[in-house]
């Protein structure tokens, strides 16, 4: 199948709710689960495919429960979403995957791996969230800080007051919305964002995602900040894990990434010492090399 055809698939998994993914690429090719950042949905996917299709690559890109297509988890941490993985592996025939995601996406790497460990290869984590201490809190941008704060209190009014306004942003004007939240990050973060490829994968991303509302993305914000993360422990992703991280990102701070990564047994920590959040987009090539060439 060429990689300009992209197809929307979704399941009924066990409790009833309906779980979506999109696909590209050949269905014999190398299976890579790729699992978004937050907000996000199976959209959020690359405009120029080309580094999947040099490499052969059959592309499964997910989304959690209250993004996109995909059934609201009320509640939900990060093990409902990795058996609902695993759930579309047996659906597709697949055994054992590459595992790809980032930012708000790290700890349902880290899941499906210490829950399913039978089930990856390999995984790779770019730029990911990490449990944070009290004094790292303001070094991110605005928006995540007032995020922690309101999820720690539990305080989901004032995270619906936080996120609504901005998700009715995201879906007038996305790039316009996106750039205003994203106004402290760095030079080479606002490269990316000027990208004609970036900001077209990015307007379908986010508009399919909260097409429901800001329900899902504040059960994401409550699992990922409300509290530690209890429903599966980092010590039991055997897996071989390689994180990137860049040392100017101010949505995920660097000192969390190292202290989590410290925590999995067979991780590595590769720090890029320029960019920030996005620093990924324009390595994709190397990134799945390295990837590839583990599992």
């Amino acid at each position: 199948m060429a990689y300009d055809e992209v197809r929307d698939l979704s399941l009924t998994v066990a409790d009833g709710r309906n779980v979506a993914w999109t696909e590209c690429g050949p269905d014999d090719g190398v299976p890579l689960l790729r699992m978004p950042g937050t907000p996000g949905g199976r959209w959020g996917i690359r405009s120029d495919r080309t580094p999947w299709a040099e490499r052969g690559l059959w592309v499964l890109t997910t989304e959690r429960p209250g993004f996109g297509a995909s059934t609201r988890l009320p509640g939900r941490g990060f093990a409902g979403h990795a058996h609902d993985v695993a759930a579309i592996l047996d659906r597709q025939g697949i055994d054992r995957v590459l595992v790809l995601g980032g930012s708000g996406g790290s700890p349902h790497v880290l899941a499906f791996c210490a829950l399913h460990p039978d089930r990856v290869r390999a995984a790779t984590v770019l730029v990911g969230a990490a449990p944070l201490v009290p004094d790292e809190v303001g070094s991110m941008i605005e928006l995540n800080q007032q995020a922690y704060h309101l999820a720690r209190a539990g305080d989901v009014s004032g995270l619906h007051a936080l996120t609504d306004p901005i998700r009715e942003q995201l879906l007038d004007d996305p790039l316009v919305a996106f750039h205003s939240v994203m106004a402290e990050a760095p030079p080479s973060d606002q490269e990316v964002m000027s990208d004609p490829g970036w900001q077209e994968a990015f307007v379908r991303g986010m508009h399919d995602a909260l097409a429901q509302g800001t329900d899902g993305w504040i059960d994401e914000a409550l699992a990922l900040e409300g509290g530690e993360w209890t429903d599966f422990a980092p010590e039991d992703v055997a897996t071989s894990v390689t994180w990137y991280h860049a040392a100017g990102d101010v949505n995920c701070p660097l000192s969390a990434a190292q202290r989590l990564v410290a925590r999995l047994p067979n991780a590595r920590l590769h720090e890029w010492a320029d960019g920030g959040h996005l620093t990924g987009y324009h390595k994709e090539g190397e990134i799945l090399d390295e990837l590839l060439a583990r599992g």
